[in-house]
C-alpha cells in the first residue's frame, strides 16, 4: 500500500496546468482490475478545462456484490498543487523514510486514495463477498474547484443518489476524525472605476487604486468587526474558522510595468475576494452586505463607483451528525482504536459539495490519513502507521454499510 501510494505521488499530476492526468488515472485502474473491479474511464467532454494538451481523465472502478443496494462509494482526487518553495528533498520522490511517505499530494491525498483501494483489496483478499455495491474513484481538479471531475460524474450521473447511498472522500482530517462538511464561498470581484488624467496633473482626474484603498478601509473599519461577532455551531476546525471570513486574494490596476512607464492617473482597479460564509448565513444576506458597502463607499466618493461581479458561490453543506455513515465509522473506529471520532466540519470547500448539491446525495463525509495542515506545505508527508490504521477502519465500515454477512 505504501509503495503504491509513493508510486502515485511520482507522477506529478500538477494542477494548474492538469499535467499527466491520463498516466495517473491508467495507473490508479490498472491496480482497480487487478484487484478485481470493473473500470470505466469518464472524460468530461465540453468542460473549458478539457484539452488537448491537458485532458481531463477520470477512472471509476465498480465491484458488484450480492445486491446492487446498499452502495458506498469512495471518491479521491489525485490532482495535486505546484510544489512551491522550500523543499529539502525532490517533491516527486515519493520517498519513504522513517514511516513516512513524502511529497507533494502524499497527504493531499495520494495517501488517502491509497489506502481506499486497499481496504477493498483486504476484503477481497478474505474471500468475503459484499452485501452491496462498491465504487472507487479517481477524479481531476479538486484543486481548483473539480468541476471537470466530481462535479461532472455527480451531473451526468455516475455518482448520485439514484445509485449511491453513501460516500466517504479520505481527504487529510486524521484517524480520528471524521469532517461532516464545510463552510461555504463567495468569490467576488470588484472593480473600481475612476476618471483618467495625466499623472503630472492627478487632480483632474480620479484614481480608482486610491478609490479601492477607500473600500479596502471601509471593510476593514465596518465589515471585519461585524464579522468578527458572529459564530457557526459547526465543528469547524481550526476554531478560529468558525467565525467567517474575508480574504482579498489579489489587487491589480494602474500601469503595466512590462509594457513600460505611463504616466496616467489609474482609471481602473480590480480586486478579488474570498468570503467565507457560515452555515447560519444565507448568500443572499452576504452578497448584500458587500453591495451596502460598496453603496456607502461610493456615496462618500461622489466620482468614484464599483462594480461586483459574481465568481463562485458553493453554499454551506453538512452531513447529518447521526446519520448511518457516521454511525458506522464510529463503530468501525471502536473495533479499532477503542474510541468514537471526533465530528469536525471543514473551513475550506472541496468535493462533498458536488457530491451533495450535483449528486443529491445527503451521507456524504470526508475520512482520511494525514494531518489537514500539511496540505499544501513543503515537505508533505503521510504517517504509513496513520494509513494502516485507517486502512482498517474503512474496510470494517465497508462491510458494515455494504451490509455484508461476514
Amino acid at each position: 500500500m505504501a509503495q503504491f501510494a509513493a508510486d502515485l505521488i511520482k507522477i506529478p499530476t500538477i494542477n494548474p496546468p492538469g499535467q499527466n492526468y491520463r498516466e495517473c488515472a491508467e495507473f490508479i485502474g490498472s491496480r482497480l482490475q487487478e484487484f478485481g473491479f470493473a473500470v470505466e474511464y469518464f472524460i468530461p467532454d465540453g468542460r473549458p478545462e478539457h484539452t488537448a494538451d491537458f485532458p481531463r481523465v477520470n477512472v471509476v472502478g465498480a465491484r458488484s456484490g450480492k445486491r446492487e443496494r446498499p452502495a458506498l462509494h469512495l471518491n479521491g482526487h489525485f490532482d495535486v498543487v505546484p510544489p512551491g518553495d522550500g523543499w529539502t528533498l525532490d517533491p516527486f520522490s515519493g520517498k519513504i523514510e522513517n514511516g513516512r511517505i513524502y511529497g507533494r499530494g502524499s497527504a493531499d491525498m495520494k495517501g488517502g486514495l491509497a489506502t481506499a483501494i486497499f481496504a477493498a483489496e483486504a476484503i477481497r483478499r478474505e474471500g468475503i463477498e459484499l452485501g452491496g455495491h462498491l465504487q472507487i474513484s479517481g477524479s481531476v481538479d479538486e484543486e481548483s474547484g473539480g468541476f471537470a471531475g466530481v462535479g461532472w460524474l455527480a451531473e451526468n450521473g455516475v455518482i448520485c443518489s439514484k445509485n449511491t447511498d453513501y460516500v466517504i472522500i479520505p481527504e487529510p482530517f486524521g484517524t480520528d476524525r471524521v469532517c461532516l462538511g464545510h463552510r461555504g464561498v463567495y468569490w467576488f470581484k470588484v472593480t473600481a472605476l475612476g476618471k483618467i488624467a495625466h499623472g503630472s496633473m492627478p487632480f483632474l482626474g480620479e484614481n480608482a487604486i486610491q478609490g479601492m484603498g477607500r473600500l479596502l478601509e471601509s471593510m476593514r473599519r465596518d465589515l471585519l468587526p461585524a464579522l468578527r461577532q458572529r459564530k457557526t455551531l459547526m465543528p469547524i476546525v481550526p476554531t478560529q474558522a468558525r467565525r467567517p471570513t474575508l480574504n482579498i486574494n489579489s489587487i491589480t490596476g494602474g500601469q503595466d510595468e512590462a509594457k513600460g512607464q505611463t504616466p496616467c492617473v489609474a482609471d481602473r482597479c480590480e480586486a478579488i475576494f474570498d468570503r467565507r460564509f457560515l452555515l447560519e448565513e444565507s448568500f443572499e444576506e452576504v452578497r448584500d452586505e458587500i453591495k451596502e458597502l460598496l453603496a456607502a463607499t461610493e456615496e462618500n466618493e461622489a466620482s468614484l463607483k464599483f462594480e461586483l461581479e459574481d465568481l463562485m458561490m458553493v453554499p454551506p453543506v453538512s452531513a447529518p451528525r447521526d446519520c448511518e455513515l457516521v454511525q458506522a465509522l464510529d463503530r468501525a473506529a471502536v473495533k479499532v482504536s477503542g474510541q468514537q471520532l471526533e465530528k469536525v466540519a471543514s473551513p475550506g470547500t472541496y468535493d462533498h459539495k458536488h457530491i451533495h448539491l450535483r449528486g443529491g446525495i445527503d451521507q456524504c463525509v470526508a475520512f482520511g490519513p494525514g494531518e489537514l495542515e500539511l496540505a499544501h506545505q513543503p515537505d508533505e508527508y503521510c504517517s504509513i502507521e496513520d494509513m494502516v490504521a485507517y486502512t482498517k477502519i474503512l474496510a470494517l465500515t465497508i462491510l458494515d454499510l455494504t451490509k455484508s454477512n461476514a
